[in-house]
């Protein structure tokens, strides 16, 4: 394989470097995944071992963002990391704890693979070189339906943000609230609403402005941000559009907000949410089927997405690593991953490989989408993002004052922080 000869080519460069035996190389990797994830991970380095004999060691822990700095600090420095979020991959980058990958890996070749919009998100740095190569995908800008309950009602999916109101307005003189949102997590009860208005702020005033936005190169209270919170809220504060008005987007767990789609008659028809609300679904339901997603649309039917994912990085330069690394460019361990149900950003995965018709319809969204950006809050600052922001978004539900919570939030920004 094209890794096995790039390992011992590299190595060969480095002083003391003896791979005459392969079975001699380790590879350490550290990731916040555990349980069924890190079987999942270790999976898709069997053929990389077969191969080259390097053994992979991956070490999980629940406390990833706080582990990884201590031990980059300390000199015990894993091997590659996967990170939860960029955040921490552009932090430790700017610090120089990373290596670019484009020392080695041609940027043209890693956008043959995953597309040039998946390549500058794994950029960072001021340079804007590449460091990480996405393992997952975790698509958000996701809208559920039953597509039984649509066809019953004459219901046709909407193709643009005018056409998405007019859905609602019309479900509303119906009597029913055409949305279903719960907001309750408890400690972290507000991020359901930070990714309506990253979403809502992506379509609104585009993606220069939520970049910037992000890097708070414009202050958090921008006009184009309160307008995003404000149109939130004509749907979340609406008792016409949502069960209960803002009293019941708070008081209803995230996880039961969808099962309303599917009850008889129906108690909603649209429920924004990523990915992973497949698993709060009710058992009954099959997702891709009785459950079908569509994207949720902007002013034109190229609507932005908005993601979260995992990221890998090289945290130890070494040949094994750079092996591994070059490995994870190909399509072999994405084809392990989706197998599993990880929805992969490489391009040469098939569909086919996928276990069910609900992870196929949610990556060929994912895959039509011609602007991708990664969620906001998980960028910012802890202090903000999942701290003032959060709560912001249970104040803003309370009390209407959009000013007001994004100044409060604005104020909490740490002075001279960066994401």
């Amino acid at each position: 394989m094209k890794f096995l000869v790039f390992l011992l080519g590299g190595c060969l460069l480095l002083t003391g470097c003896d791979l005459t035996s392969t079975q001699a190389a380790k590879l350490v990797i550290l990731g916040s995944l555990t349980g069924v994830g890190q079987e999942i991970v270790e999976s898709a380095f069997i053929p990389f071992t077969a191969e080259t004999g390097i053994e992979v060691v991956y070490e999980g822990t629940d406390a990833f963002t706080t582990v990884l700095p201590i031990r980059v600090a300390g000199g015990d420095v894993p091997d590659l990391a996967i990170f939860p979020q960029p955040g921490l991959m552009a932090t430790l980058a700017q610090e120089g704890s990373l290596t670019p990958l484009d020392e080695f890996l041609e940027p043209a070749a890693l956008e043959a693979a995953f597309g040039p919009e998946w390549v500058d998100l794994g950029r960072a740095g001021a340079d804007r070189r590449v460091y990480g190569l996405w393992m997952r995908a975790d698509p958000k800008s996701l809208v559920w339906y039953s597509p039984t309950a649509f066809a019953a009602a004459g219901y046709e999916i909407p193709q643009s943000w005018d056409e998405l109101i007019a859905l609602t307005e019309t479900i509303a003189a119906t009597g029913t609230p055409p949305w279903c949102i719960g907001m309750e997590s408890g400690e972290a009860t507000g991020w359901v609403g930070t990714d309506w208005v990253e979403d809502i702020l992506l379509r609104q005033a585009g993606p220069e402005t939520y970049d910037r936005w992000v890097s708070h190169d414009i202050p958090f209270d921008a006009p184009p941000v309160q307008a995003a919170l404000e149109t939130f809220g004509t749907i979340a504060r609406d008792p016409r559009y949502v069960s209960g008005g803002a009293v019941g987007v708070l008081s209803t767990p995230f996880g039961d907000a969808p099962a309303p789609l599917f009850s008889d008659p129906p108690g909603c028809y649209l429920h924004r949410q990523a990915r992973f609300i497949t698993d709060f679904l009710p058992e009954s339901v099959v997702p891709g089927q009785d459950a079908q997603v569509f994207l949720l649309p902007g002013k034109t039917a190229e609507a932005p997405l908005l993601t979260g994912g995992l990221v890998i990085a090289m945290t130890n330069d070494t040949p094994a690593a750079r092996a591994a690394m070059e490995y994870l460019t190909t399509v072999v361990p994405h084809e392990s991953w989706a197998a599993r149900g990880y929805i992969s950003p490489h391009r040469q995965i098939e569909p086919e490989v996928y276990p069910n018709d609900g992870i196929r319809q949610m990556t060929s969204v994912l895959n039509q989408a011609e602007t991708i950006r990664f969620d906001g809050s998980d960028l910012m600052p802890a202090a903000v993002g999942t701290g003032t922001f959060w709560q912001g978004m249970v104040d803003y539900l309370s009390s209407g004052d959009a000013a007001a919570v994004l100044g409060t939030i604005e104020e909490s920004w740490p002075e001279g922080e960066q994401p």
